[in-house]
């Protein structure tokens, strides 16, 4: 294909320009974009970003133009390469692990050193013993040895009790046997395992004289550590191509009666004494559970910030483009903008009201993670003695300190992985054709934000977990047993009420609107206990009403932690009183949209009339998304979203959409320099090449 001629470079797009149409957007607002950001992130976290991100952009590995085009192969090639050039800019700049994490999200791609740098360590670190640590995890901080974690399997992801690999004691020469009886026991989805890690800590059955003591952890080397090819009987690879997630080397690992030594086995909480060949317990195997509370917990803090890549790149190109006319504008009107649509805006502006209220929530959620974290350390050196199951989702809720974080983070993870992933095609859908294509940002990102909704706990199963904890909370209050924490608090409330019912005031009193939230998800809690304990329902029969439950449960915390940032010093001294206006309005948006998508539930619990509901709807919706209309822009400003991070044709800054859309498509991309016989009687493929195609080695 020829050069794109001078003439085509001189066009522009007809009518008012992107960059015009978006000051004009910015100008209707007084919404203060440095204050707002500040608000969400703090001026420390932001300079941090800035600093990183000029790094970043200053190197040639990290140019983005190919992201698009690459095939899966070549992605995965430049991913290896940006991985290490990041790992080595950590040590170049002496980053700290937070400026390095930053650094990554702003790559905004899974890494093949992705698992290495979480799970493998982490796990390392809190299950190992200090000699373990010695061991495996100094060479793994120098990145001697690179590791992944081994949990799931063909045939087992959310039942880590059902994993079918084994490790058997062999007490004659004091070793484990790591073996795969079944083709289902092969590991599988193990990121960084498919072609890159040489290490896994590897979850398999641990059976000694003939007896399952469940899944535990085994360090265990797969690959040669000079020539990294896969050890003697071990077989590892790469799974595929998959929907999303291809820089990512997600990987299968089989065992055939591999050996490994007594210290594979890690031991902080349980180990094998090598001289009586017995199981032990020691310590407190809560700290186990808190390491995926903390993975929880920080998907529900990543929620915000990821749905609101989507609602920036959607409210930006809506409002910059034109579609059709007003029926009840003057003849002859020029064509309006998409954003004014309010089919539109009761699509994408609950959205943006999300992306504040999952931000609010994740940050809550995060304070309570550490603090749970300095009372389990505290008592870290008790016994527990209860009865567990095998994996980390048999937490004995309402029992020990981690029970009431454990069904929060796994409610919050479900629902804010939700809404993220059902908001970004949401968004990509409100950009009509255009979302469709990569340049928007939008798909890409969705595909690889997708599995979200399924690792760390899939978003159905978790509910369960919520449901029991509710459940056992519910018991509690019917025992009379004094309110102690939030969840009994608004059960006991419930409860001595229900006699008299409510009058909560939805449309006028923001206190009253979070109360009804309560309400509901209390009136659900007792509905469920009593088809469990008085009808004696099957749990499986109860599976949907307990997802309901959780959603509902969650629902409110979100409502709850919207309503009490603002509420607290360090959001009515971060802006001023017209800010804190709009922020108030996108809290009602959020609250009475979702009481309104739900307002069957609300009006059965009694929470709310049905004609309350029909106001909500009718009336106070609409005229909220009219007062917060012409904000959208600025307050989308506000997550300060690098268009070198966004890599967004429709969600650029400056709003030279068209022109962008069109540079990628007719200069960037690889297709247009390949030049083609497109006759069927000739064998022939491709004429010609041009040499820029053959991509040069990194």
């Amino acid at each position: 294909m020829a050069p794109t001629p001078t003439w085509v470079k001189q066009l522009k797009p007809s009518g008012p320009q992107g960059s015009e149409l978006l000051a004009a957007e910015r100008a209707k607002s007084n919404v203060p974009v440095e204050k707002l950001q500040e608000l969400l992130f703090t001026k420390q976290v932001i300079e941090r970003k800035k600093k990183v991100l000029d790094v970043l952009k200053s190197e040639k590995i990290f140019d983005k133009s190919q992201n698009y085009f690459a095939g899966r192969t070549d992605r995965f090639e430049t991913a290896l390469a940006r991985a290490k050039k990041l790992r080595n800019l950590r040590v170049e700049h002496n980053w700290s692990l937070d400026e390095y994490r930053v650094a990554s999200e702003l790559i905004s791609e899974p890494g093949p050193y992705g698992l290495h740098d979480s799970m493998f360590l982490i796990t390392l670190n809190e299950q190992g013993t200090q000699e373990q640590r010695d061991e495996f995890l100094s060479k793994a901080n120098d990145y001697k040895i690179i590791g992944c974690y081994a949990q799931t399997e063909l045939g087992h992801g959310s039942n880590v009790r059902g994993l079918e690999t084994t490790a058997t004691w062999n007490p004659e020469d004091k070793t484990f046997v790591i073996h795969s009886p079944y083709l289902t026991a092969s590991k599988w989805w193990i990121g960084s395992l498919g072609r890159t890690a040489n290490y896994a800590v590897v979850m398999a059955q641990l059976v000694v004289n003939g007896k399952s003591y469940g899944p535990h952890p085994f360090v265990v080397q797969i690959r040669d550590l000079r020539s990294h090819e896969p050890l003697e009987n071990v077989h590892v690879g790469d799974i595929g191509p998959k929907f999303g997630y291809n820089t990512m080397d997600n990987g299968f690992l089989l065992f055939n009666k591999v050996k490994v030594p007594h210290i594979s086995m890690l031991a902080r909480f349980s180990r094998v004494d090598p001289e009586t060949n017995e199981y032990v317990r020691q310590g407190s195997p809560s700290l186990i559970y808190g390491t995926l509370t903390w993975v929880r917990s920080t998907i529900v803090m990543q929620a915000g910030s990821v749905l609101a890549r989507g609602v920036t790149i959607a409210t930006r190109y809506c409002a910059i483009r034109r579609q059709f006319q007003d029926r009840d504008a003057a003849s002859g009107s020029a064509e309006s903008q998409v954003l004014d649509y309010t089919m539109v805006q009761i699509r994408l502006l609950p959205l943006l009201a999300a992306t504040f209220a999952l931000h609010f929530t994740g940050k809550s959620m995060m304070n309570l993670y550490q603090e749970s974290q300095k009372k389990m350390n505290a008592s870290s050196t008790s016994s527990d003695s209860g009865n567990r199951g095998a994996g980390p989702e048999e937490t004995r809720s309402g029992s020990d300190i981690l029970a009431d974080l454990h069904a929060t983070s796994c409610g919050l993870k479900a629902l804010s992985s939700t809404i993220a992933a059902e908001g970004l095609e949401v968004c990509r859908r409100a950009c009509g054709g255009h979302g469709y294509s990569s340049f928007s940002g939008i798909g890409p990102w969705y595909a690889d934000y997708l599995p979200t909704t399924t690792w760390e706990g899939d978003n159905y199963m978790l509910t369960q977990q919520v449901a029991r904890y509710l459940l056992k909370s519910a018991r509690s209050v019917l025992k009379g047993d004094a309110p102690s924490n939030d969840t009994t608090s608004i059960l006991s409330t419930f409860r001595s009420r229900s006699e008299i019912g409510c009058a909560f005031d939805i449309i006028g009193s923001d206190g009253d609107l979070v109360s009804a939230f309560a309400w509901r998800a209390s009136f659900l809690t007792f509905e469920a206990l009593k088809h469990r304990d008085e009808q004696g329902k099957a749990w499986n029969d109860l599976l949907v009403d307990f997802y309901r439950l959780s959603k509902a449960h969650s629902q409110y915390m979100v409502v709850k932690n919207f309503y009490s940032a603002l509420q607290s010093p360090e959001t009515r001294s971060g802006v001023d009183s017209s800010t804190f206006d709009v922020l108030h309005d996108l809290f009602r948006l959020y609250a009475l949209h979702t009481l309104e998508q739900e307002g069957s539930e609300f009006y059965a619990s009694g929470a709310c009339s049905k004609h309350q509901i029909s106001l909500a709807r009718t009336n106070t919706v609409m005229k909220l998304l009219q007062a917060i209309r012409p904000h959208a822009v600025r307050l989308v400003d506000a997550w300060g979203f690098d268009d070198w991070v966004l890599d967004s044709s429709l969600g650029r800054i400056d709003g030279k959409v068209y022109e962008d859309m069109f540079y990628r498509a007719s200069e960037l991309n690889p297709l247009n320099k390949i030049t083609v016989d497109p006759y069927p009687d000739s064998e022939v493929l491709f004429r010609k090449v041009e040499d820029s195609v053959v991509k040069s080695k990194l």
